[in-house]
């Protein structure tokens, strides 16, 4: 790499790329930029979510726009917010498996070379992605708990189970009333 003035022999700065941009710093730019990209664009649709009356009301309690954003505007757009930014955290964590290309070491390459090595492919690859799953599934459980957090005082209740929801059928089981019970 070389920096000085174009089409001429002036040099102020000159260097291999790869000393300056190492492979493990070249992942970390790729994937921190294309996730900055994604999460500012999910910021923005979760506060944009949020109902203009809020916004409004606030204000005329007197509430400066910062106290505004910071106490009523992001504990609602949380709800919106969370689901897209843990999938995309977890999507991140999946997509680590393309640095390899640029020969940064992760999860897949460090497979790779072992595999290289005795030759059992298949295995390993199996044992991969055992360590994809659990690697997730830690990532999951933090986020279905923020999602409960910040879902607390929407509609339903949080317990319905998955069958229930899917087939339809009532929340709560009805319950008959007896009139001499109530006396």
């Amino acid at each position: 790499m070389k920096i000085g003035i174009p089409f001429t022999d002036v040099t102020f700065f000159q260097t291999e790329t790869n000393t300056l941009l190492t492979p493990a710093v070249a992942a970390l730019l790729a994937l921190g930029l294309n996730e900055a990209a994604y999460a500012s664009e999910i910021v923005r649709a979760g506060i944009q979510s949020v109902d203009q009356g809020q916004t409004e009301a606030a204000h005329s309690l007197g509430m400066r726009p910062a106290l505004t954003m910071r106490r009523i505007v992001l504990p609602q757009a949380m709800r919106v917010i969370i689901p897209p930014m843990g999938n995309e955290t977890i999507n991140m964590l999946k997509m680590t498996a393309l640095v390899s290309v640029i020969s940064a070491h992760d999860l897949m390459s460090n497979i790779q070379d072992v595999y290289a090595q005795n030759y059992q492919v298949i295995p390993m690859l199996v044992v991969a992605s055992l360590w994809y799953l659990a690697l997730v599934t830690l990532l999951g459980i933090p986020q279905a708990w923020l999602e409960r957090r910040y879902g607390r005082g929407t509609a339903g209740p949080q317990h319905v189970a998955p069958l229930r929801r899917l087939l339809g059928t009532a929340a709560r089981p009805t319950r008959v009333k007896n009139k001499e019970a109530g006396r």
